[in-house]
């Protein structure tokens, strides 16, 4: 296969968050916070440039999750380039339950068929977004996060048994996002070896009616965001393991805010009604441990734009 005419693209994805109290590993919502990664088919092996958040600590080589993201779908799509250049410019948080992981995933799948839109060796259309939903979902091990970060807005995500399928609904203008963020990490794999195999059947029920509940919330009636975000199936289990994180979900809901565990936490979302509530109210509460900001909706999820050739051509660095 030959190189796509055009080699150089630039890739902006948001931050989500995901469950959103009650739809474990469905609901995702897409905040207005983004990665930026700008990808060069050209030279010879891999070159990773990292900016921002966690910058110090990712790897370099294959095993960076945009790079191998961005090879993985390569591969899977017929293509071998003689070499890569990757500069990102992170301000997600890492290990925080905001989905940077997914981003990154998105960020290399959308490259690669962004990169390979204009080939002629690959038929138009092929690649679509169930395609890049798939394979994401398929990297990420589940579909929460990588559907929001995908299509923005809020996302309920499935897979059966023709592949992974989204719906995107849009949120009430009302639905006021406030992010908790504290200055420790969690692993997403320990806080996921908590949830049990099997549940009670009553929290099931429980789960299921809030769930229905919360689409009508965000969607529809904001005002029902307190009682729609209550949940049995994995928050009370991940609880022990994060004690401060489960104290202030319990503060803000006393206060009447509407506080989840943001994926698989250690940060808050707060799923306010800006008609009612205010990031001020949430940070009077939270206190100064922890971060908290107001990014807002992304209303637009992963955007791709091809580089003019030659444009900004990266900055050498370490293979």
């Amino acid at each position: 296969m030959t190189d796509p005419p055009q080699t150089a693209v630039r890739v902006r994805v948001p931050a989500t968050s995901a469950n959103l109290g009650p739809g474990f590993d469905c609901f995702g919502l897409a905040l207005a916070r983004h990665d930026e990664v700008d990808v060069w088919l050209a030279g010879d092996g891999l070159s990773v440039e990292v900016t921002g958040e966690a910058a110090e600590d990712v790897p370099r080589d294959e095993s960076h999750l945009v790079a191998a993201s961005l090879l993985t779908a390569l591969r899977r799509w017929h293509h071998e380039p003689p070499g890569i250049r990757l500069r990102c410019r992170n301000t997600i948080p890492h290990s925080r339950g905001l989905g940077s992981s997914a981003a990154a995933i998105v960020a290399g799948v959308v490259a690669a068929r962004t990169l390979l839109d204009n080939d002629p060796d690959v038929e138009p259309d092929r690649i679509d977004d169930a395609d890049v939903l798939d394979l994401a979902t398929e990297l990420e091990g589940h579909p929460d996060n990588v559907a929001a970060a995908l299509l923005g807005g809020f996302t309920l995500a499935w897979t059966g048994e023709s592949g992974t399928r989204v719906a995107r609904l849009t949120p009430h203008e009302a639905v006021l996002p406030v992010t908790c963020v504290p200055g420790w990490p969690m692993s997403t794999k320990t806080a996921r070896g908590l949830i049990p195999e099997t549940v009670p059947h009553g929290d099931a029920v429980f789960n299921a009616a809030r769930s229905g509940l919360l689409v009508a919330a965000v969607t529809q009636v904001p005002e029902q965001l307190l009682e729609a975000t209550l949940d049995r199936l994995h928050q009370p289990y991940r609880a022990p393991v994060m004690p401060e994180t489960a104290a202030l979900i319990e503060r803000l809901r006393i206060e009447g805010l509407p506080a989840v565990l943001s994926g698989a936490g250690p940060s808050v979302l707060v799923l306010g009604d800006r008609r009612r509530h205010t990031s001020g109210q949430v940070a009077a509460v939270a206190g100064g441990d922890w971060q908290v900001e107001s990014p807002g909706i992304d209303r637009a999820g992963a955007l791709a734009r091809r580089l003019p050739v030659g444009a900004e051509k990266p900055a050498q660095v370490r293979e």
